[in-house]
């Protein structure tokens, strides 16, 4: 997958993105954990939090990233 450059030139820049990402992780992970619950399986259920988890983690390292400076 292409990741795209975004670039945050001010707090409301940042808080935009932060929605969007927000957003796209629960539709994406939260609508997996919600069927998942739906089934009972409590396999499912396990893998899908972890996903969940996993996904806000790495979404929070990537803007850690973002704002350390590599100069």
């Amino acid at each position: 997958m292409e990741t795209e450059t975004l670039i945050i030139n001010s707090r409301d820049d940042f808080a935009q993105w932060a929605m969007d990402r927000a957003n796209g992780i629960i539709v994406e992970q939260g609508s997996s954990l919600a069927t998942a619950a739906r089934t009972g399986d409590e396999s499912q259920i396990a893998d899908a939090a972890n996903a969940l988890g996993q996904t806000i983690v790495d979404t929070l390292l990537d803007a850690f990233d973002c704002l350390v400076d590599t100069d």
